[in-house]
């Protein structure tokens, strides 16, 4: 069989996950049925204590999504029109998009070069009198550099939220990412490391008053039933969603160790080609989330892989601040040139923990036939 005839090879192969558990996500199903509760229950009640162990934290608190986990975070800081809040231009929209959710602004620093995480020292340049909050993004499931970030919080008398919808369980110098701040936004967007048959997403939480303050808010406000304290949102995870991912919490750890175990697997099968490889840092334990090359001929580097049935992506092929929805803070081409430089040549191959190690081979031979 020639790579051309080889059966083609999804980025991510969700069924490939859902076949092995299948009985026991049906029997979770079932049980949420058969109890005819289906929000904030005993399941969301559940998984907010499992989730809270697994990541290291006293709480959680269990919403609709990803990015509504970052703006009810800020939204329980404070954080509101007039304020400013320093974040990365190399990640999901969302992110930002949950800046501006809370009428806060965000702004962009550019990246470490290597790590492709927000810079320490340009998150601190970008600080202003209007910076409220910082916001840095645990990007491709590695842990950004903290200590340099909650040094300058403390210094600024500023919040610290981490963002950590891609990496839940990635170990920022041996404790999990999320119990440096105390506060750290996940999302179970299907695709995710934990993810869930639809959308949702939590808070990881240490304080208690803040906890019961975003538990507030996920449900309208409400103190009491019909009693609404504050403006808050609509956010709640369903109890069908929280029952599938018990399950799948369960299966986590195996899942992230596999998941190592093939990005190590690709370090040693692209070892010696001209291409930039995904480096762990020695205060990073990571996760792989995504596992992300990069080439200035990214794109005919893509175009080769799909020509021998190998799905790729780009996270993310548009900087923040140049996506239109942002062109309001004025920020043109050449403002923040280490992230620009990396959407050019970053691409993303499948990882994912279905995978076999002769596939990961397979993708690193097509790799290899580019470069002959």
């Amino acid at each position: 069989m020639t790579p051309h005839d080889s059966p083609a090879l999804p980025f991510v192969d969700f069924r490939a996950q859902l076949g092995p558990i299948r009985a026991e996500i049906d029997a979770a199903l079932a049980r949420v049925l058969d109890s005819g509760w289906f929000v904030l229950g005993p399941e969301v009640e559940a998984f907010e204590r499992e989730l809270a162990a697994y990541g290291g934290m006293s709480g959680s608190v269990a919403v609709g999504n990803g990015t509504d986990a970052l703006e009810l975070a800020l939204q329980a800081l404070g954080v509101g029109p007039g304020d400013e809040v320093v974040t990365t231009p190399l990640t999901a929209a969302f992110t930002a998009l949950a800046v501006a959710g809370v009428g806060a602004t965000p702004v962009f620093a550019d990246l470490d070069p290597e790590t492709l995480n927000i810079s320490p020292e340009a998150m601190a340049r970008a600080v202003t009198s209007r910076t409220k909050a910082l916001l840095p993004v645990h990007l491709y499931g590695h842990p950004a550099d903290l200590d340099p970030m909650l040094a300058l919080a403390r210094d600024k008398k500023l919040h610290l939220i981490e963002d950590a919808c891609q990496a839940i369980g990635a170990l920022y110098r041996g404790r999990a990412v999320g119990t440096w701040s105390g506060l750290a936004a996940l999302s179970f967007y299907p695709t995710k490391n934990l993810g869930g048959l639809g959308d949702g997403g939590a808070v990881l939480v240490n304080d208690v008053a803040l906890r019961d303050a975003l538990r507030r808010l996920r449900n309208g406000g409400q103190s009491d039933r019909y009693r609404h304290e504050v403006v808050g949102m609509n956010s709640r995870l369903d109890e069908l969603q929280a029952a599938v991912l018990r399950v799948k919490l369960g299966k986590l750890a195996a899942w992230t160790d596999r998941r190592r175990a093939l990005a190590a697997l690709y370090g040693r099968e692209l070892a010696g080609l001209p291409l930039r490889l995904p480096v762990e840092q020695p205060y990073a334990r990571a996760v792989y989330h995504l596992y992300v090359v990069r080439h200035p001929q990214r794109d005919a580097l893509a175009a080769h892989l799909k020509e021998r049935g190998i799905g790729t992506l780009i996270h993310y092929p548009i900087p923040l601040h140049l996506q239109p929805a942002f062109a309001g803070l004025g920020l043109a081409e050449g403002a923040l040139p280490v992230a620009e430089a990396a959407a050019r040549e970053i691409l993303s191959l499948p990882l994912y923990p279905e995978m076999t190690d002769d596939q990961v081979r397979r993708v690193a031979e097509a790799v290899r036939g580019f470069f002959r």
